[in-house]
């Protein structure tokens, strides 16, 4: 594989480890209004890929085969929903702002479900990076290397406040930094993992790649609208998700018109 793909898909990795890496240089607890503000900017960045970086090149190949426009990007749309929903209602796992656990009941340590409630995060995005990638290299005139890039830095770019959100409360709970951090670490390892194996399939991917970028932007959206957002605007202060929301989409929208 290509140096520059490798690079490419461990970008939003590096992001996760990076904020992890918080838990060595914060010494509190993360400031409440801090951590609405980047849950949000994560939203925002997620909103904006799902529409520029997979929606709009979705609906441009369907063009250029000269089908319905709007059929992958509905279908594959709905799809992606779909799989998340499934996932997020079988895998067990805990959100930092909840008690209760969510999915299939198990007798898993309360550390480890949270982090599984992170990964559940971090597979669209990988699979966003690992299809968009695929596509770049099958040469599709919609998805370029430069995009692929684009979408791979503003990944990690919202991947850096996640990771530090992930391992700010693991530390609350008792854990070592170290352990906090590793943990926070881990929880990204999912994002490579889910583009490389994208990519090793390019060739049965490439004749689905309308549907698989939309499926990707369901999953993604699902995650926002399931998770982030009702965290960011949970409690007083909510109005400074909003502004993380607008900050993370303009940021997102500027990257991938501005390199894809």
């Amino acid at each position: 594989m290509d140096q520059n793909i490798l690079l490419g898909i461990f970008i939003p990795f590096a992001g996760t480890t990076l904020g992890s890496a918080m838990v060595f240089f914060m010494k509190k607890e993360m400031n409440q209004r801090l951590q609405k503000l980047l849950l949000g900017f994560a939203s925002g960045v997620m909103i904006a890929a799902s529409v520029w970086s997979l929606l709009i090149p979705a609906i441009g190949m369907a063009e250029d085969a000269g089908g319905i426009a709007w059929i992958p990007a509905a279908a594959g749309f709905l799809l992606g929903m779909g799989f998340l929903l499934v996932l997020d209602t079988v895998t067990p796992h805990l959100h930092f702002t909840e008690e209760k656990p969510e999915g299939m009941p198990s007798h898993l340590k309360k550390t480890t479900m949270l982090v599984l409630a992170v990964t559940l995060h971090n597979i669209p995005e990988g699979m966003a990076v690992g299809v968009t990638f695929a596509g770049a290299m099958a040469g599709n005139g919609a998805l370029t290397l430069a995009g692929a890039f684009a979408l791979s830095v503003g990944i990690a770019i919202q991947n850096f406040p996640e990771g530090a959100i992930i391992s700010m409360p693991l530390k609350g709970q008792g854990i070592s930094r170290t352990r906090a951090f590793a943990y926070g670490t881990l929880s990204g390892i999912v994002e490579p993992v889910a583009a490389f194996i994208t990519i090793l399939l390019t060739g049965l991917v490439v004749p689905f790649l309308p549907y698989l970028l939309a499926f990707a932007a369901g999953a993604m959206i699902y995650v926002v609208v399931e998770e982030l957002i009702p965290e960011a605007q949970e409690g007083a202060h909510s109005n400074i998700g909003t502004v993380g929301v607008a900050l993370g989409f303009v940021l997102m929208m500027i990257l991938d018109v501005a390199l894809g």
